[in-house]
């Protein structure tokens, strides 16, 4: 049996590379899962939501198998998979879902009610989801393999485009995702706080949906560079004490049509802003027109352990919902329902509509890799570390 290496959460800005047992058909409290198969990981991504875990403001135990973006070729089916064929080289959503509860049959496959006895909603190698192993390792169990895998069509043009297609699970629908939740369409101007890879996969999302001008926001040079070359403009929010007033300049009007906040309970505020104010969200209502949609894709949680104050560690935010009342806003949150666009997004990236993987400067690494990559991710690197474990990319990024 082969061995399967895994990056491993240790504590607080500590993650290791260990053996572990290779992955069976058995779901984390024991049922048999003959509708799962096994994944030999093509490419596995570090997520911004991993940083959460990786610097200690989650309630992750030690021991926990991170990586929830999957990118892999089947190499074992159980006996219930019926159209997934050995082979086939797929992407696994974020979402594990089984398909079959009232939330997957309304298509909120990120709130599924069965695969998580804990709550709900099942993720890989991610606290409070289930208890399922995460892939940045060798090898990877999916369960519900038919209902849950999205399977390439052609594998060798994927993998000339494996770089973008990586991103299908999770965090470039997560960026359109939070796109359509706050209305963004054909002419809309938007403001997206955050250039880190959601926020730069949601201002891609938001010019394919339209867009007549899309502004970031962030405090990192390097990543808002990378949002210029996108075509985007640009706030360094380290420089402005009032985001209205930066919007005037660009637009000639104080609002946008549209926000989006890429961001998550981890964030900064402007300039001076005032600790006790959620810094994202209370400027986004601001900025935001009457009325209008505000897109959450950005993380929050009901626990935040290293939070600054007792209620923050509560994982309440201080809104000025009154403000959103009055404007009539409508402000969508929760984790994207991958399964929802994966299919629209994958044929984009197959027609060459959209390519994220060039704008989000995918990087790759080998598992080995993982300490020091999570180091330099966590410092704000204007890149996205990618995972590939057996060298299968990287071997054919030679031979061409």
């Amino acid at each position: 049996m082969a061995n399967n290496r895994a990056v491993v959460y240790m504590g607080p800005h500590k993650v290791e590379v260990q053996s572990i047992d290779y992955p069976k058909l058995v779901a984390p409290d024991g049922r048999k899962c003959n509708h799962g198969v096994i994944v030999k990981l093509v490419l596995t991504n570090i997520c911004g939501s991993d940083l959460h875990m990786y610097r200690g403001r989650t309630s992750a135990p030690k021991g926990t198998v991170l990586g929830h973006e999957n990118t892999g070729e089947v190499i074992e089916a159980g006996p219930d998979v019926e159209y997934i064929k050995v082979g086939d080289l797929v992407s696994v959503p974020f979402n594990i879902a089984c398909g079959r509860c009232r939330n997957c049959k309304e298509r909120f496959t990120n709130l599924c009610q069965n695969t998580n006895p804990a709550g709900i909603g099942g993720a890989y190698g991610f606290v409070g989801m289930g208890g399922w192993k995460g892939g940045q390792a060798d090898y990877l169990m999916v369960p519900y393999a038919d209902f849950n895998l999205l399977k390439f069509p052609d594998k060798d043009q994927a993998m000339e485009k494996i770089d973008s297609l990586t991103l299908l699970s999770d965090i470039f629908p997560t960026g359109y995702h939070g796109a359509v939740q706050a209305g963004v369409g054909s002419g809309s101007t938007v403001y997206i706080a955050g250039a880190g890879p959601v926020g730069l996969c949601c201002a891609e999302s938001s010019f394919f949906l339209g867009a007549a001008v899309v502004i970031v926001g962030d405090r990192n040079p390097e990543r808002l560079a990378l949002a210029k070359k996108m075509g985007c403009e640009t706030i360094d929010i380290t420089k402005t004490d009032s985001l209205r007033d930066s919007i005037q300049q660009i637009l000639g009007v104080p609002e946008v049509d549209a926000s989006v906040d890429c961001v998550g309970y981890e964030a900064h505020g402007l300039g001076k802003q005032s600790d006790v104010e959620a810094p994202v969200l209370n400027p986004l209502m601001d900025v935001s027109r009457v009325p209008s949609g505000i897109g959450v894709p950005g993380l929050y949680l009901p626990e935040d352990p290293e939070g600054a104050d007792e209620m923050r560690k509560q994982g309440i935010q201080p809104l000025r919902w009154g403000l959103a009342w009055v404007k009539g806003q409508s402000i969508w949150g929760g984790q994207c329902p991958v399964m929802k666009y994966h299919r629209e997004l994958m044929e984009a990236i197959l027609h060459d509509r959209v390519n994220p993987g060039k704008h989000l400067q995918v990087t790759l690494i080998s598992l080995e890799q993982a300490p020091q990559a999570y180091k330099d991710f966590d410092k704000g690197a204007p890149r996205k570390f990618v995972f590939d474990p057996h060298g299968m990319v990287k071997s054919l990024a030679k031979a061409a």
